[in-house]
């Protein structure tokens, strides 16, 4: 773990909204104790304009938010993970790269909201339900008391936030 910060990497497959939510609100709510990232397996080349919409409206951060492959992570002077979270069911089920430093890993699946039926509402709906939820997880995390456990409790800790419901 740095003793500047730790380093997190939010995983999906398109990398347009569940991934991109985390890392702006982990950014948010990090306040510099975490550098969240994120990136797709297969990155949809944009992020969600329902989730860049949904992210302003929530006065969370914005700037630089992009759509890119974990390929960029996993490259020479890529910056140590020390937490790797996947967010959908589709990338916590393929083959990921090694990530240099060994990072703690958890699957935190979120119902994707760029797949959701209906209209513009739906979709909406689908997005703020899916920021709720990553926003409970996320709280969590950050309240966990990182130097004060040693790794099988982080690693339970981690584990046990993704199985927990958003508030309503």
């Amino acid at each position: 773990m740095n003793d500047g910060g730790y380093n997190v990497l939010f995983l999906c497959t398109g990398n347009s909204a569940r991934s991109v939510l985390a890392e702006s609100i982990l950014n948010h709510m990090g306040k510099g104790r975490f550098r969240a990232y994120s990136a797709g397996s297969h990155p949809a080349g944009r992020v969600h304009p329902f989730a860049l919409e949904l992210l302003a409206e929530q006065r969370f951060p914005t700037q630089g938010l992009r759509s890119k492959s974990w390929d960029e992570f996993a490259a020479p002077g890529a910056p140590p993970m020390d937490f790797v979270f996947t967010v959908c069911d589709k990338a916590a089920g393929e083959v990921c790269p090694v990530w240099p430093g060994q990072p703690m890993t958890a699957h935190w699946g979120i119902p994707d909201p760029a797949a959701a039926h209906g209209g513009d509402r739906e979709a909406r709906h689908a997005m703020a339900d899916a920021l709720r939820q990553l926003s409970r997880r996320i709280s969590l995390f950050v309240s966990l008391p990182l130097d004060k456990l040693d790794a099988i409790a982080i690693q339970r800790e981690i584990r046990a936030i993704g199985s927990t419901p958003a508030l309503p």
